[in-house]
């Protein structure tokens, strides 16, 4: 397969986000998300309550860095790619929950994507990894993500047969991302653009 989680610009690219990351009117409803949702701790955010598919198990490292302003953007990002296999399980696209962690080009390609194993009929299971998670804060106020994938024990599931595709390790299993965020007026950073490298030397061990 292409990718178990996200690769929002398909099997390559590699650019650096830049120029405009917004697109007027794309995922910025997210007052109106969800009606179920939970607040993270401390931050007094109600959130859209995510579950992941059976068998999906998607694992960030490190998850925290003990500095406030990282973490959060490590935190909804990760988040986000959770909202991502959720609507990918619930086999919907337009995802309130992917909705409420991105906006612009990054939630149109989301769509996008998650259409995709919609046509197929599949969803996804295993694990997948991101490791190597790195933020940098612009000038501009947006904040910079890079970290790796590793799909290597990720897989789908077809929705009917119940038959996962176990395919074997290869150096595309591994994927180097760069997203941009931006803090929307709720305090979630939202996912504005992502460009990834599928097979990218940097990630593969």
């Amino acid at each position: 397969m292409c990718a178990v989680a996200l690769l929002v610009v398909g099997c390559g690219g590699g650019a650096e986000p830049q120029g405009s990351d917004e697109i007027a009117g794309v995922g910025q409803g997210v007052e109106k998300a969800s009606a179920e949702a939970s607040a993270a701790p401390g931050d007094g955010i109600a959130r859209p309550k995510i579950t992941l598919p059976e068998g999906d198990q998607l694992v960030f490292e490190p998850q925290e860095t003990g500095d406030a302003r990282t973490d959060a953007v490590l935190r909804d990002n990760a988040e986000y790619l959770r909202a991502v296999d959720e609507a990918i399980g619930e086999q919907k696209p337009k995802s309130k929950a992917v909705a409420f962690y991105s906006r612009g080009s990054a939630y149109l390609d989301s769509v996008e994507w998650i259409g995709g194993f919609v046509e197929e009929g599949n969803t996804v299971t295993g694990t997948v990894r991101y490791v190597d998670r790195r933020v940098t804060f612009g000038e501009d106020g947006s904040a910079g993500l890079t970290y790796c994938g590793d799909e290597s024990k990720g897989y789908t599931k077809d929705l009917k047969t119940k038959k996962t595709d176990v395919t074997p390790v290869t150096k595309d299993s591994y994927v180097s991302y760069n997203d941009r965020l931006r803090k929307n007026a709720k305090g979630v950073w939202q996912v504005t653009k992502s460009v990834s490298e599928r097979g990218s030397k940097a990630c593969r061990p």
